[in-house]
C-alpha cells in the first residue's frame, strides 16, 4: 500500500492582497497538516487572487508574489506535506500562470499553464505566456517547465485549470511519463448547473490517463465573478471525493496510489498507448524530492468503494434501489437472453435448498418470466431434494417460495440414494480407510446435481447453477455437485450482495419466503449443525478479503493491515487468521472454479478464467513469504 492523504484547500482570495492571501493559505496548510495531509492542493493564482487581468503588466505586482511565495515556503517548513499553489512567475519577457510545489521550506518546481482561455469571461491570452511541452528552464534557480515530481509516496504532476479541459492537455504527457497523482489548481467561475460537467470531466480525465486526479477550486467573489470553490478527487475514472462548495476550508481523503498503478498494469490499452506516445513525445523532466513526507504511517487504509461491500455504501434509499435494481435487471436479462437465444431449452429449473442463493436465483428467473409475459407455471420448475440433514425451516422456506411465485415444486428425498451411495463408495476403500466427513457431504451435493441433469435432459430444461461468488472463490462448493449447471446466475455476485439484494426485495415487496429464508443463518446443510460463516468466516470479511486480494492485488500481509482499518471493532489477531485462511483457500480452490459453468458477468472482476482473472491452477505461495 502507498497511502497518502490528499487535502483540498479552498481559500477566499482578494486580487492584489498578496500578504493576506498567503496568511490564509498558511492557516489552511497548518489545518491540513494537523489532519495528517500528505499533499495539499490550493487554487489557481492563490497568491495574487483571480482574475488579476492587466495587473499582470505591473512588474512589481508579479515580483510581490514571488516574495510571498518564499514567505509561504518558510512558514510551512515544519509541515510534512507537499503543498501546491498558484502563482504568477516572471521569466524573460513573459509572465506565466504557474503551479508551484513547496516542500519542507523549499520551492521545488514551477509548472506553467499551457492552455490559456481567451473566451467568455477569460482574457488570459492577453496577459500570460503559455508553457510548452518539454520546456525546461530555471527561475531564481528553481526548475521551471514541463515537470513531474518524485516523492516517497509516488510521482506527482501539477497543472492549472484550463489544462484539464483539453483531452490533449499536459496531463496525458505527464501521466505517460510516470505521474500517478495529478493536482489541477483551478479558478473556474460558478455557472448554474456546471458542477456536474466538472465532475464528468475530472472523472473522464482520471479514466483517460489512469491516474488519481485532484481538482482544487477557488472560492469567493471578485468583481462580477463568483467562484463556488469545492473540489473533487477521482481515481482512475471513479469520483471518490467531493469537497463542500461555497465555503473556505479544507476537505481531505486518504487514497492508496497502489490502486492507480495496479489499474495501469491491468489496462493493456493504456499501456500500449503510453509506449507509443513516449517514443515520439517531448521529454518531461523529473524532479526528485528526497526528504520523506511526514505522518503517512498514521494513515488508515481507505476501504474501496466496492461492489463487494454494499453495506459500506450510503444507505440513501434511492441510491440503494438504483444499485439493486440495476443488478437485478442485468441478471434478469442474462437469464432471459441465454434461455431464448440458445433455442435449446423449454423450461428453467432451480434446485431450491431453502437458502438464500437458490431463492435469489428463482426470484430472478421468475422476474424474467413475468417481464416476458410468460406463465411461470408452464415455464419454471423448482425442486427440493432433502436429506436427513435438511431442516424443517429450509423446507418451509422452499415450499413458501414456490407457492408465492406460482412455480411447480417437486420434493424428492435423496436419503435412500445417499445410503446406497455410502455403501457403494465404501467398496472402493482399502482396509483401514474410511469414508471422510467431506466425502459424505459431497455425495449429497452430487446426487442433487445428477438428478437435475437428468431432469434437464428429459424435458430440455435449463439447469441454473445457484452458487455465489464468495463460496466459489474459496472452494466452498462441490465439483459435480452444487458447482454444476448450464448457466451460473450469481457466480459473480458476492454473498454480501446476495444478502443485500434479498433484504431490498423483502423491504420493497414483503415476502414470507424471503422472511423465512433470512431467519436461518446460511448453511449448506450437508451435516448436522452446519453454518457457512462458522466454517469459513463472516461473509463481510470474506468478501473484503476477495476485494483486496483479487481486486486490489494486495499480498496477504497487506490485506490483513487493510482489514484492521475496515473492521476496527473486530479482533486483529482473528482478522489475521481469516486473511491467512482466505489466501490459502483461494489458491487451493482455483482448480475448482476453472471447471465451473458459464456465468453472467456483471462486474470488473469475476472468476471466469478467460475473462477478468486469469490465474495458474498450479502455483506456490512462496511469493507471499511462505510455502503453500
Amino acid at each position: 500500500m502507498r497511502l497518502c492523504r490528499i487535502a483540498i484547500a479552498n481559500v477566499n482570495t482578494t486580487v492584489g492582497a498578496v500578504r493576506d492571501n498567503v496568511d490564509r493559505a498558511i492557516a489552511r496548510a497548518e489545518e491540513a497538516a494537523k489532519d495528517g495531509a500528505t499533499v495539499v492542493a490550493f487554487p489557481e493564482q492563490m497568491i495574487s487572487g483571480y482574475p488579476s487581468e492587466d495587473l499582470i503588466q505591473w512588474s512589481k505586482f508579479v515580483a510581490a508574489q514571488w516574495i510571498e511565495l518564499e514567505r509561504f515556503a518558510r512558514a510551512t517548513q515544519s509541515l510534512g506535506a507537499a503543498l501546491a499553489l498558484g502563482v504568477t512567475v516572471a521569466r524573460g519577457d513573459g509572465a506565466y500562470n504557474c503551479a508551484a510545489l513547496i516542500y519542507r521550506g523549499k520551492i521545488c518546481g514551477l509548472v506553467p499553464k499551457e492552455k490559456l482561455p481567451t473566451y467568455n469571461v477569460f482574457y488570459e491570452g492577453r496577459t500570460f505566456s503559455r508553457g510548452t511541452p518539454g520546456l525546461l528552464d530555471t527561475v531564481c534557480a528553481v526548475p521551471f517547465g514541463d515537470l513531474i515530481f518524485e516523492l516517497d509516496f509516488g510521482t506527482l504532476a501539477l497543472e492549472v485549470c484550463e489544462d484539464i479541459w483539453s483531452p490533449d492537455g499536459p496531463m496525458r504527457r505527464r501521466c505517460y511519463a510516470g505521474a500517478e497523482l495529478v493536482l489541477n489548481l483551478s479558478a473556474s467561475p460558478y455557472r448554474v448547473g456546471f458542477a456536474q460537467t466538472r465532475r464528468e470531466i475530472i472523472s473522464t480525465r482520471a479514466s483517460d490517463n489512469q491516474a488519481t486526479v485532484v481538482y482544487a477550486a477557488l472560492v469567493g467573489a471578485n468583481d462580477g465573478l463568483i467562484f463556488d470553490g469545492g473540489g473533487y478527487i477521482a481515481q482512475n475514472g471513479r469520483l471518490i471525493h467531493e469537497a463542500p462548495r461555497f465555503r473556505e476550508g479544507i476537505s481531505a481523503l486518504t487514497v492508496d496510489l497502489d490502486r492507480t498503478s495496479r489499474l495501469r498494469i491491468e489496462n493493456t490499452t493504456w499501456r500500449n498507448d503510453q509506449e507509443t506516445f513516449v517514443m515520439g513525445s517531448p521529454k518531461v523532466t523529473r524532479i526528485s524530492i528526497d526528504k520523506p513526507t511526514g505522518g503517512r504511517e498514521k494513515l488508515s487504509y481507505p476501504a474501496p468503494r466496492s461492489f463487494f461491500l454494499p453495506s459500506m455504501e450510503p444507505q440513501d434509499f434511492d441510491r440503494r434501489r438504483a444499485f439493486c435494481e440495476e443488478i437485478l435487471d442485468a441478471l434478469t436479462l442474462g437469464i432471459g437472453d441465454y434461455f431464448e437465444k440458445t433455442g435449446a431449452f423449454k423450461h428453467i429449473g432451480v434446485a431450491l435448498s431453502g437458502g438464500r442463493d437458490s431463492l435469489l436465483c428463482l426470484l430472478i428467473a421468475h422476474r424474467y418470466v413475468t417481464r416476458a409475459k410468460k406463465n411461470p407455471t408452464e415455464l419454471l420448475r423448482a425442486f427440493f431434494m432433502p436429506s436427513r440433514h435438511s431442516s424443517k425451516e429450509t423446507r418451509a422456506a422452499a415450499v413458501e417460495a414456490a407457492k408465492e411465485l406460482n412455480v411447480p415444486l417437486s420434493i424428492v428425498s435423496i436419503d435412500d440414494a445417499f445410503e446406497r451411495e455410502i455403501a457403494e463408495c465404501g467398496k472402493m476403500l482399502q482396509p483401514g480407510e474410511t469414508l471422510s466427513a467431506l466425502g459424505r457431504q459431497n455425495i449429497q451435493a452430487r446426487l442433487r446435481a445428477e438428478r437435475m441433469w437428468t431432469w434437464a435432459n428429459s424435458v430440455s430444461g435449463l439447469f441454473l447453477q445457484t452458487s455465489n461468488m464468495s463460496e466459489k472463490a474459496v472452494g466452498y462448493t462441490t465439483i459435480g455437485g452444487d458447482l454444476e449447471g448450464a448457466l451460473s446466475v450469481i457466480a459473480n455476485v458476492p454473498k454480501t450482495v446476495v444478502n443485500y439484494l434479498l433484504d431490498y426485495l423483502h423491504e420493497t415487496s414483503p415476502s414470507e419466503a424471503i422472511r423465512l429464508t433470512l431467519l436461518k443463518p446460511p448453511s449448506a446443510e450437508l451435516a448436522d449443525d452446519m453454518e457457512d460463516e462458522r466454517d469459513l468466516m463472516p461473509f463481510e470479511v470474506l468478501d473484503a478479503c476477495f476485494a483486496l486480494y483479487a481486486g486490489e492485488k494486495m499480498a496477504p500481509d497487506e490485506v490483513a493491515i487493510a482489514l484492521r482499518a475496515m473492521f476496527p471493532a473486530r479482533d486483529g489477531s482473528q482478522l489475521d487468521a481469516w486473511t491467512a485462511k482466505f489466501a490459502k483457500l483461494f489458491t487451493q480452490s482455483i482448480y475448482k472454479w476453472v471447471q465451473a459453468p458459464l456465468s453472467l458477468h456483471i462486474g470488473n472482476l469475476d472468476l471466469d478464467r478467460e475473462r477478468a482473472l486469469q490465474l495458474p491452477v498450479v502455483q506456490c505461495s512462496e511469493w507471499q513469504g511462505k510455502k503453500s
